[in-house]
């Protein structure tokens, strides 16, 4: 039960535990996944808007290639003075050029030593040299196509927002450089549609050129920056020319992005799209937090219902412990009081068999004393003797620590074999039925004692019916011993506790099942109040001298001490039925028969017996018989000088006959010394009663129960030593 408590107790703090680390756990499962999940929705949102600014940035590239190319073809074949001439007409044409493309500044023609010939924004051009702009120069030496430059400030007196040159090389016809066509784009008109399509926090956008000069930037840096070619971003865009993503902290600020890359088609131009780590996270953080929303509260709200539950469980063991404190208190004093009874009831009846033994001492050492009168006291003493070991063997069989000699036997024989015996007992006015089964019914118990019990019980039942009326014994198996709804087990009348004993609730059943032994009577039955106590010691609704209150207490304690059990049924007014279960064994158990050996004394012609013996006057009783009958007598009073001699000569000896509770050496611990040390000389242990031998058995060894005649104690000597000539081939 404590057990099974603390089992409940510790699968609930295990369950507190988990609620918490359950949760934890899928959390940071759900976390992880959340945030992968995340990235790669960021991720797809980069590449996306990726898509839509290179796809807008090879348009606007296109569309201005496309118009110097036209302007080329306009020009085409024309000289300076031309052009001049035709300035005013060619202005305007440049005017509504970058009038109708909003990315475009102004738009410029040049001649070869970098002077404008005519340009959008102002009729006629200051004269100004722009020879020294990387648009210019650039195409001098060699045709190089489209030519993008840096981001550059206005020269006065021309004025307004910074721009980068594109720019072509004007050929005369047999191929001499004679100047420069170039638009100035704006890069305000690139942020302002990198901040229309990235409105979310973090957005990132930049386009530069592949030297690594940036020509536009979102978020607005006030300052020109450069990327380094051998730094993070260089090295990457080297490893992968055409397109990547990448995590990095951005040159220009710091801050860690990540960013995805591609080049304009043939154009020396990166386009870049990205977000901000911290946004990506933030965005991972917003998830996250709708799950603790739900999450914490629900965690929350099961551990404190668990913490609650184990706090009630507590509570309720506690209880639970003060009651079986209470209840074991009640047990004791009833326990106290059954030992209360059986002291008094076994001192009253010693007593009566002492006075008796006592009485007939007396009359013994009368002189003149006849033969008839002598007899029939020492009659009397050997019945008072009889009736101390049959109350003694009760008391042991009621206590379970009687040493027991357990045979298999047939239950229905022995009952028939019963049947002319209790015939006379219970009297003719008592009508006997035997309900036996056609097969056998084998049980492992000492044959005696079973004898005894159904004595006993049957006695009860006689008793119960006033000497008349009809008892029914019925033999039968049964697979367990079943619930008693209407009366009581043993253990439920001893609460569960008997009296030296465990109770059979807490052992396995039989494999074989049990056989059980009904005891029915029309008697008037057992009340409901006196049913829990009909198996406590002395307890008895008999008047004063018609009964000891120990025949169902043998009863239950040679069940108990048998593995089996014992119940009672019982309704005023329609008799009661007492059920005696006892463990079932296979028939191939069985033993041979053997012819009851009921030989009278042995003679003992010379043969040795060593008698180890601490109680002085036992041993010489039992030594002066022994001599008596021509038993040769070695006496010791302890284990360990028996051992001496015994190893100084065993070869004197034919057999050692030895008490089993002794201080120091047990008897059985010398029988088992002898043993051990190979010495060959049978061994005959004799207790009244013995702890050991009523938990461990003789161990094989042979047994006599104290109190003991000499001519019982000579025929188990004889046997045991002429067992051993027969082992050693002298047989008689």
């Amino acid at each position: 039960m404590q057990r099974a408590q603390r089992n409940s107790l510790r699968l609930l703090q295990w369950m507190m535990a988990a609620s918490l680390a359950l949760p934890v756990a899928l959390f940071a499962i759900a976390a992880t996944i959340s945030y992968t999940s995340t990235r790669e929705i960021a991720d797809r949102e980069i590449e996306r808007t990726l898509d839509v600014a290179h796809e807008h940035a090879l348009k606007v590239f296109e569309t201005i290639d496309r118009s110097l190319a036209e302007l080329n073809e306009v020009v085409r074949g024309l000289s300076d003075d031309t052009i001049r001439a035709r300035e005013p007409a060619l202005h305007r044409r440049l005017k509504r050029l970058s009038d109708s493309l909003p990315q475009l500044k102004s738009a410029w023609i040049f001649d070869a030593d970098g002077k404008a010939l005519v340009n959008s924004l102002a009729s006629p051009p200051p004269e100004l040299s722009f020879a020294d702009r990387d648009y210019f120069y650039a195409h001098i030496d060699q045709s190089i196509g489209t030519f993008i430059g840096t981001a550059l400030t206005p020269r006065p007196p021309y004025q307004g927002a910074r721009f980068f040159g594109v720019s072509r090389r004007r050929d005369s016809d047999d191929g001499r450089f004679i100047g420069v066509i170039q638009a100035s784009v704006l890069p305000e008109y690139f942020e302002s549609f990198y901040a229309r399509i990235g409105s979310d926090p973090g957005s990132f956008f930049a386009m530069g050129r592949t030297d690594g000069a940036m020509l536009t930037h979102f978020p607005r840096l006030d300052r020109d920056i450069r990327l380094d070619p051998t730094g993070p971003v260089g090295r990457e865009i080297a490893a992968r020319p055409e397109r990547g993503l990448i995590t990095v902290a951005w040159p220009s600020d710091g801050i860690e992005r990540r960013i995805g890359y591609r080049r304009v088609a043939e154009y020396p131009i990166y386009v870049s799209a990205g977000l901000e780590t911290s946004a990506i996270r933030a965005r991972w953080f917003a998830t996250i937090g709708q799950h603790l929303v739900f999450g914490i509260p629900a965690t929350a709200l099961l551990f404190l219902l668990l913490a609650l539950a184990l706090r009630r469980t507590q509570h309720l063991q506690a209880e639970a412990a003060k009651r079986r404190e209470a209840e074991e208190a009640l047990k004791h004093s009833q326990r106290l009081e059954a030992l209360g009874q059986l002291t008094g009831g076994v001192a009253h009846d010693f007593n009566n068999l002492l006075t008796v033994i006592r009485a007939s001492v007396d009359l013994l050492n009368r002189p003149q004393l006849t033969e008839e009168r002598r007899q029939r006291y020492i009659t009397a003493i050997a019945d008072a003797v009889a009736r101390a070991a049959k109350l003694t063997s009760q008391l042991l069989a009621f206590a379970r620590r009687q040493t027991l000699k357990p045979e298999v036997f047939d239950v229905g024989e022995r009952m028939q074999s019963l049947h002319d015996m209790l015939a006379p007992l219970l009297g003719p006015a008592i009508e006997i039925a035997m309900r036996l089964p056609t097969e056998p019914c084998l049980v492992r118990a000492d044959a005696g004692q079973f004898e005894t019990a159904l004595i006993n019980m049957a006695t009860n039942a006689r008793d119960a019916m006033q000497g008349k009326g009809r008892i029914t014994f019925k033999v039968e198996t049964a697979t367990a011993v079943p619930d008693a709804l209407a009366g009581a087990s043993a253990s439920q009348s001893l609460g569960n506790q008997p009296l030296g004993g465990q109770s059979l609730g807490n052992q396995s059943p039989p494999s074989h099942g049990f056989v059980s032994v009904t005891v029915s009577d029309t008697g008037i039955g057992i009340p409901a109040a006196r049913l829990g106590r009909i198996f406590e010691p002395f307890f008895t609704t008999k008047q004063v001298g018609h009964g000891t209150g120990l025949g169902l207490s043998q009863v239950f304690g040679f069940a108990r001490q048998s593995g089996g059990e014992v119940t009672v049924t019982s309704e005023v007014g329609h008799g009661s039925t007492f059920s005696l279960y006892l463990p079932r064994v296979p028939p191939e158990l069985l033993p041979q028969r053997q012819a009851p050996n009921t030989a009278p004394a042995v003679a003992g012609s010379g043969m040795s017996v060593l008698v180890v013996e601490d109680n002085i006057e036992l041993a010489n009783f039992a030594a002066d018989g022994l001599t008596e009958l021509g038993y040769s007598i070695t006496l010791v009073d302890n284990a360990t000088d028996a051992l001496a001699e015994l190893v100084m000569d065993a070869d004197r000896f034919d057999v050692v006959f030895s008490d089993v509770v002794m201080p120091g050496m047990t008897g059985l611990d010398l029988a088992q010394a002898i043993r051990d040390r190979g010495i060959d000389v049978p061994i005959v242990l004799t207790t009244g009663y013995s702890q050991a031998l009523s938990q461990e058995g003789v161990a094989g060894f042979d047994l006599v129960q104290k109190p003991y005649s000499v001519e019982e104690l000579s025929r188990v000597l004889h046997r045991a030593a002429r067992i051993r000539r027969v082992r050693d081939g002298a047989a008689e």
